[in-house]
Order: C-alpha cells, then structure tokens, then sequence
C-alpha cells in the first residue's frame, strides 16, 4: 500500500513538473512582437542550444566563449530586410574583425535552408539555425506570428513552415546584440519594426566603443 502511494505521489509530482515546465517555455512566446521582452544589458548571454550549418547543435555560449560577438537575430532567408541587412553587414565584417569582434547571424531556417542563404549571398560570417526557437525564446525576443499572418506571407510565397521544417509559428523580432569576450551583453538594439535595422556604420561606431 505505502508503495503504491509513493508511485501515486511520484506520479503527480512528475505531471506538476511537466506541467510547470511547459507553462515556463509558453511564457518566454510573446503574443506580439510588441510584447516581448529582451534579456538586458548587463547579463549574460544566456544558454541555448542552435545548430550549424552541418545540423550539429551547439550552445551559444560556447560560440561567443573568449570572443567579443556581435550576435544578430533575423528572421530568415524569405525576408527581404534580414537579406539588406545581412548583405550590409558583410560589408563591415572586415572592420568588424579588426575590432576583435566575431559577427554571429542566427536565423529560424533549418540549417539546409541557412546553406543555400550562405551560397546566394556568399556568407563568410558564421550563420547559426533557430529553427527550434530555443535562443530566441531565451533572449527574450520570440513571438508567436497569427495565421492570418502565416497565411499572408505564404500568399507572398514566403513560407515559414518551409523555411523552419517547423509549425510553431515563431519568429524572432530582429536584434542585435555586442557581447564581450566574458559574454556579458553590452549594447543591444532590438526593433519591433522588422523594417528597421541597425546600419553598419552605426554598427562599427558602437563595437568601437566596447
């Protein structure tokens, strides 16, 4: 009878934890972008696992680990801003690396998807797969798109499903993030408007300031 109990108990306890788990990973989806809400300057550059370009996953903080980063979310490959933005940024990656910094780009695409941006746009930076949203969700910046806005992109012939291999629905709101060599935030720039981005020149004045 005790034993039977004690399973009962343990029962419970594992159904409450699960429970409590999944309520705390819903928590970190924003309904809108406008309701997210970013990790702060200051912190450290939190733990999650992303995956290569090979589909081999890795933690973010050992990418950034003893290297000053400058970490960039976007969207994926189908947004024409995040391929501006990022067509940009190779302009300044030189300048950037004379500054110590690595330039870390981390997108919702699988990681066959982030091959073919890499081959388009002739990628030399690092580019990192999201597709589970595990960093997103942890820098605070994840939300969960509407259909009908799902719907209007695939009218668009902009697929996330497609581009993500995923039905979650979430996406990033483009940010970036300057992360010391201790991976302490630094400078953060996060825009609701996915329009927006930083430009390089403003990029390389404030890398070099840290």
């Amino acid at each position: 009878m005790l034993r039977g109990n004690l399973i009962k108990v343990v029962h419970i306890l594992l159904i409450l934890f699960t429970g409590s788990t999944m309520i705390a990973e819903e928590n970190k989806i924003a309904k809108s972008a406008e309701d997210i809400c970013p990790v702060k300057i200051g912190m450290e550059v939190p733990s999650a696992i992303i995956e290569s370009i090979t589909g081999s996953d890795i933690d973010i903080k050992e990418i950034v680990k003893d290297q000053k980063s400058i970490i960039i979310f976007y969207r994926g490959g189908w947004c024409p801003y995040c391929n501006m933005h990022l067509s940009e940024l190779q302009k300044i990656e030189e300048d950037i690396q004379k500054l110590g910094y690595k330039i870390i780009a981390i997108s919702m695409d699988n990681p066959e998807n982030l091959s073919s941006t890499i081959t388009e746009h002739k990628m030399e930076y690092e580019l990192y797969s999201d597709s589970k949203a595990n960093a997103c969700k942890e820098f605070g910046i994840a939300f969960k798109l509407p259909e009908s806005e799902v719907d209007k992109l695939k009218s668009y012939h902009m697929d996330i499903e497609k581009s993500s291999g995923e039905k979650h629905h979430i996406l990033p709101v483009p940010s970036l993030f300057l992360v010391d060599a201790e991976g302490i935030i630094q400078y953060s720039y996060v825009n609701v408007d996915y329009k927006v981005r930083m430009d390089a020149a403003s990029i390389l004045q404030i890398a070099g300031r840290f």
